[in-house]
């Protein structure tokens, strides 16, 4: 996917001579964007607070006559604006709503947990009764019972909306819950990703917050005095709850890193440098995590430098214990019980690759190659990976998430676990780019088309579609809970469907009513017990419980 933006600031100077307005125009571009940044314009004043005063003080000789001409026009400009923006933040009915929810909530665990003592900190408490958590964005299970928590009626719990972020990645939830399922209860906590906006392009966001109330309970924006990097990545969360592993960067970032975080006190523990960026989110197994490093492709759509490569880390140490050559792996890879990780690679690659992960010595000492199988299809596979049983199933096509090929072309494939064979193809006229949820011999699809798309696990047969949001495609995972399968559209709407027969059930909408957005609402949403938690374009990070349904 493909972020950008260009600002330009450009001043207005009376009667400046043209021998000095070079200078000054240029003293005031510097000046306005490092002021629009402000941990750009703290790291520089440590850096050069002589050069950056003189150079001030130029722009404010420049600017002083149009400055004071335009003084009285501005303050009524100002009040203009802080009138729009109490009304745009300001929802005070929706507020009530999420105060008197949560107040439910609160009511609904003092009543459960009588008689029993709450530690003090929330963090700490999920972290000594820790949770597995699926490898990939959604759940890979396809066994689970359809008579598990599907929450409908949802009503606002809790909002986390720092100002100009955009939540593109899956949260990951840690608590108690029924058959050591990551849900949310109390205590327990929740890890989340974000991008916010900077002068020319984005930075990173990464927070833990209190699954009741959405208080933020440790923030990181940067790292020694430099920001971060923003994230398309999705955070794991290890089996005993101790870390967080996270990629960073967007579609045309380099240099990047995968980085793994202490969960209790944000800390940063490693990162592990790139020459590209991580989109891929990674797969936890045991003390290893998978990601995939994508490609930078350049204008002619090759890669402009390394093509791309699968990264196996050490958690516990930060160690890179090997690096698999794989052409632009953009997708989130899945690991099996056995250890091997199946990953998609896309533009450039068009296949689907089985990679054993023990070390480099394991695999001399038994005489084994990395690669277990690689399978040619059709159309890039850029989308998560999940497993159905002995099945591989794989989404992709040659669109990507911010523009539709001229001749789109889309598929969900299913492989054989062992050997790679394909078992049956399913084409659509647009990419399949989010992750596909499984269940009850189903599998759900997100299409570019605006669909979501029911197939037969056995053969791949469509059974249902059915359209979101007009045309706007579907662009984040699907996720099926009990008989129920949630989607969102790349418009804001949260859909939840009848896993039936596609029916639709209820919309949710997740943008801020006063900014639409553009299209970038991309996240995969996260069932969690009767609780739905998702991120949006403008709208931030979304807790939704279902109306009557406290755990």
């Amino acid at each position: 996917m493909i972020f950008g933006e260009t600002i330009a600031v450009v001043p207005i100077f009376v009667n400046a001579g043209a021998a000095v307005l070079p200078t000054v125009l240029a003293a005031a571009a510097s000046i306005a964007m490092v002021a629009f940044k402000p941990r750009e314009l703290v790291r520089l004043l440590g850096r050069w607070p002589v050069a950056l005063g003189v150079a001030a003080a130029l722009v404010v000789i420049g600017l002083g006559i149009t400055v004071w001409c335009l003084t009285s026009a501005s303050s009524a400009h100002t009040a203009r604006r802080a009138g729009l923006a109490a009304t745009v933040h300001c929802d005070w009915a929706k507020v009530a709503q999420e105060l008197i929810a949560q107040q439910q909530v609160r009511q609904a665990t003092t009543a459960t947990s009588a008689g029993s003592t709450r530690k003090a900190s929330p963090v700490v408490s999920a972290i000594e009764q820790p949770v597995s958590v699926p490898h990939t964005e959604q759940d890979l299970s396809c066994g689970s019972p359809a008579t598990e928590p599907s929450p409908v009626k949802l009503t606002p719990l809790w909002r986390f909306c720092p100002e100009d972020t955009i939540f593109l990645g899956t949260p990951a939830v840690v608590g108690k819950g029924p058959q050591a399922q990551p849900v949310l209860g109390a205590p327990g906590c929740i890890f989340a990703t974000g991008c916010q906006t900077d002068l020319g392009g984005y930075t990173g966001l990464l927070v833990c917050l209190d699954s009741e109330t959405g208080r933020p309970l440790w923030q990181v924006a940067e790292i020694k005095g430099e920001p971060l990097r923003p994230f398309f990545s999705s955070p794991a969360v290890t089996a005993d709850g101790r870390y967080v592993v996270v990629g960073q960067g967007l579609h045309e970032d380099r240099d990047c890193s995968l980085l793994c975080f202490d969960a209790a006190t944000g800390q940063l523990r490693w990162a592990v440098k790139t020459p590209l960026h991580v989109e891929s989110s990674p797969a936890v197994f045991g003390d290893l995590a998978v990601v995939g490093a994508g490609a930078v492709e350049g204008r002619d759509g090759k890669p402009s430098g390394d093509p791309g490569y699968c990264l196996a880390v050490r958690i516990s140490d930060g160690k890179e214990l090997w690096r698999q050559p794989v052409n632009d792996p953009e997708s989130s890879p899945a690991i099996d019980e056995n250890g091997i990780v199946y990953i998609g690679s896309g533009f450039n690659g068009s296949a689907v690759v089985a990679i054993r992960s023990q070390s480099d010595e394991q695999l001399r000492a038994k005489n084994l190659e990395r690669i277990l199988w690689r399978t040619s299809v059709a159309q890039p596979i850029p989308g998560p990976i999940t497993l159905a049983g002995e099945v591989v199933i794989a989404g992709g096509g040659n669109s990507d998430l911010v523009h539709s090929n001229r001749n789109a072309r889309g598929l969900a494939v299913a492989l054989d676990r062992r050997t790679g064979a394909i078992l049956w193809q399913t084409q659509f006229d647009d990419a399949v780019l989010g992750g596909i949820a499984c269940g009850n011999d189903m599998l759900f699809c997100p299409v570019r088309t605006g669909d979501v798309a029911a197939l037969a696990l056995k053969d791949g047969r469509v059974l249902w579609r059915t359209r979101i949001s007009g045309n706007a495609p579907v662009l984040g995972g699907c996720v099926r809970a009990g008989s129920r399968v949630y989607a969102v559209s790349n418009d804001g709407y949260l859909a939840v469907l009848d896993s039936r027969n596609g029916h639709m059930l209820e919309k949710t909408y997740l943008n801020d009513q006063a900014k639409p957005g553009t299209g970038l609402t991309l996240a995969t949403p996260r069932v969690a017990g009767r609780r739905v938690v998702v991120g949006s374009e403008t709208g931030g990070l979304r807790c939704l419980l279902e109306s009557g349904g406290i755990e």
